[in-house]
């Protein structure tokens, strides 16, 4: 079959787009508002998802067979709670103020519904490529809108990217004014359904009849 036949590009691939975990399957909404309100903190939580994700699916995949039904979740909650431990340290010790910022809600990675819901639906019924690729799919699709939501709401909010200043002086000489509402957490959602709806806009096969 090859490492990346048409089923294992469908299994990347769909995630990013089509079946998105956060504008179609409506997961991981929570940490999607919590984390972006600045770019940073957006693209290094996307990021821990991603490799959490990828390396949760392919141990759990691994076991699969020599897990006991009855103690599955227990055990994927101890492959995912030690991924995530790996992370937050990694975190304190080369981004510690990136991992301030992210407070809680590296821990938080723990009960994100895109991982458990994917170490359910997929590493348990598929082999370690397979499910390292559907792991790094789901975690870039929840990153890409991570990185959208907190690019929009830092531009607008602050005129900053990554902490740089991109509107030039001469903007705010002219009346520009900074929305603080962006930088406030219901703008999240508001910005994630304008993603949703443009999605859907494009995507007129997910729309409900």
């Amino acid at each position: 079959m090859g490492l990346l036949s048409n089923k294992n590009k469908e299994v990347l691939a769909s995630p990013l787009s089509k079946n998105n975990p956060v504008i179609v399957q409506m997961l991981g909404i929570c940490s999607a508002l919590a984390v972006t309100s600045k770019l940073e903190p957006s693209i290094v939580m996307g990021l821990s998802v991603v490799g959490v994700v990828a390396f949760a699916n392919v141990i759990i995949s691994l076991l699969r067979n020599t897990i006991p039904n009855r103690i599955r979740i227990i055990v994927q909650l101890v492959v995912v709670a030690a991924l995530v431990t790996i992370v937050s340290e990694v975190l304190k010790a080369f981004a510690y103020d990136v991992n301030k910022q992210l407070s809680v809600f590296v821990g938080l990675i723990i009960t994100n519904c895109i991982l458990m819901g994917r170490l359910e639906a997929f590493a348990l019924g598929n082999g370690p490529w397979e499910s390292f690729l559907d792991g790094i799919g789901n975690g870039a699709g929840y990153a890409i809108i991570l990185v959208i939501v907190g690019f929009f709401r830092e531009l607008l909010g602050s005129g900053t990217l990554l902490g740089i200043q991109v509107i030039p002086d001469i903007f705010y000489e002219w009346g520009y004014v900074n929305n603080g509402l962006m930088i406030l957490p219901p703008m999240a959602l508001i910005v994630v359904a304008v993603i949703i709806w443009v999605h859907r806009s494009r995507n007129r096969e997910l729309q409900e009849n």
